[in-house]
């Protein structure tokens, strides 16, 4: 087989993973139904990625590219204010967790991916890392990184209990912006007006 035809099985083979856990979620990537789907044998996919984690962690890095993309264009220039910035990060962030559910479950499970070993922190670490900084912009005095992880598990917890019905339900809203603005209030203090 040729350096192009490799390469080119290979991306098939991540582009049917990306769909399939879009349409059908994160339970469904085996490797045997991203081969059929891909319309090679079984044992194929192990000649590109010697494990199921090599394969996942493809398709997680796709994940993690497209919301590093979306969230690039949200911050245009980087002109306006760090709490704006922030605020269309964290609108971003929220949109993709809601939008592309079984991508986001994927491309959050460190436990699964195991990331230190496949390089997916590479891939993950420098949206957090842009998290930190505009934190530490808006907040100097506050240790960033703690205040950002608090911040990111807060839209996490939104992401996955909106996506649950369950904050439709307790707080009898349809729009989980307001939500969005008070964690943000919570975590860097009321902004102002």
């Amino acid at each position: 087989m040729s350096e192009l035809e490799t390469t080119d099985l290979r991306t098939r083979l991540i582009d049917v993973g990306v769909d399939l856990v879009t349409t059908e979620g994160a339970q469904a990537l085996t490797l045997r139904e991203i081969a059929r789907r891909a319309g090679v044998s079984h044992g194929a996919p192990r000649r590109y990625f010697p494990t199921h984690l090599e394969l996942l962690s493809a398709i997680a890095r796709r994940g993690f590219t497209d919301l590093q993309g979306r969230a690039a264009r949200a911050a245009g220039d980087g002109g306006t204010d760090p709490r704006a910035q922030l605020t269309g990060l964290a609108e971003v962030y929220l949109d993709f967790a809601l939008t592309q559910r079984g991508m986001y479950e994927l491309m959050f499970r460190h436990d699964l991916l195991e990331s230190n070993r496949l390089g997916l922190r590479e891939t993950s670490l420098p949206m957090f890392g842009v998290l930190v900084d505009l934190v530490g912009r808006v907040c100097p005095e506050a240790d960033a990184r703690i205040l950002a992880g608090a911040l990111w598990a807060n839209l996490h917890g939104i992401a996955q209990l909106w996506g649950w019905g369950s904050l439709k339900l307790t707080t009898g809203t349809d729009d989980y912006v307001p939500l969005l603005h008070a964690a943000l209030d919570a975590h860097l203090g009321p902004e102002e007006r």
